[in-house]
């Protein structure tokens, strides 16, 4: 036998607001049909109590009801105090579309997230009974990305284990370990899909490596350019440049090529430092192995020691 909305939530007839909600919360909470999937009593027992809020959580609602104006259902009658409620009211648990995410300052949100918020998050509106269904999973992948791409950002394309490839924006300057959140690009589920974090890892590269926002590597120069100065091709993320290495250079020194490193978050970029590195040649050059005897023999010095200034 049917019972009236007072029943249905389990709260006596002169139970005030604050009363009336919470029973309606607790009796949500327990019989919604994300927490009993495939349970049809269960369903049932969410439309019944959903439609007998939907009349006590409406103060004129309410008031008509108690005074035998309107049924369960929300229709007029002139039947007497307390009309007969059928729980085939509420349309099946679906009457009142434009009102399926609250019904009368209960947020069903808010008790979906009590329900789910540790397992899935929030859930999206708009599905299944006042937008409750469960959102999908998130998942994770890593992306390995050139140095060049970190700096200038770009496009990269990456499969996920289900077959599904989708193209990812690479930011200028990307950082090592930097996580890309992809929304809706998730597993799926019936409140809509869940996101994709992608973990950037910047392989290594044969020349340059990051110091914060500088590039740092290390360039050959010969003993006569690093003595007399000159001109040497260096290379750079973008291509070669041309560098002036000063007279008198020793390994260690530090030439700046302002605006070559990596961008900020403001697109500002670092520098790009070259390391002087000092390098005879491959074969033994007779002119300057004697030069070198008779510089020792007349001139001899003792190099200092000492940590080589990196920037």
């Amino acid at each position: 036998m049917a019972r009236d909305p007072y029943q249905e939530l389990g709260v006596p007839r002169g139970a005030g607001e604050d009363e009336i909600r919470k029973a309606f919360r607790n009796l949500a909470k327990k019989h919604h049909p994300d927490a009993n999937p495939g349970d049809a009593a269960a369903e049932e027992r969410f439309k019944r109590v959903s439609a007998a809020f939907d009349i006590l959580g409406d103060p004129d609602k309410r008031k008509k009801f108690d005074a035998g104006e309107i049924d369960a259902d929300g229709h007029e009658t002139g039947r007497g105090y307390g009309a007969g409620w059928s729980p085939g009211g509420f349309d099946g648990g679906r009457r009142g579309q434009n009102r399926a995410e609250t019904f009368d300052g209960v947020d069903l949100g808010d008790i979906l997230g009590e329900m789910f918020g540790a397992r899935g998050g929030p859930r999206g509106p708009g599905a299944g009974f006042g937008g409750g269904f469960a959102r999908g999973g998130d998942v994770r992948a890593k992306l390995e990305i050139d140095l060049e791409e970190a700096i200038a950002g770009g496009k990269k394309r990456i499969a996920f284990s289900d077959g599904r490839t989708i193209d990812v924006t690479i930011p200028k300057g990307a950082g090592e370990g930097q996580t890309l959140r992809l929304k809706g690009q998730g597993a799926p589920g019936r409140g809509g899909p869940g996101d994709a974090f992608i973990e950037l890892n910047i392989r290594p590269h044969p020349i340059f490596h990051l110091e914060g926002d500088r590039l740092v590597m290390d360039l050959p120069v010969s003993v006569y350019d690093a003595v007399l100065g000159g001109k040497v091709e260096a290379p750079t993320p973008e291509g070669q440049v041309t560098l002036t290495v000063p007279p008198g250079a020793n390994s260690g020194a530090m030439l700046r090529l302002k605006g070559r490193g990596m961008p900020d978050a403001t697109g500002r970029r670092g520098d790009l430092l070259a390391r002087l590195v000092v390098t005879l040649p491959d074969t033994p050059d007779a002119e300057l192995i004697k030069f070198a005897e008779t510089w020792r023999a007349k001139r001899p010095y003792a190099p200092k020691a000492g940590p080589r200034r990196r920037g």
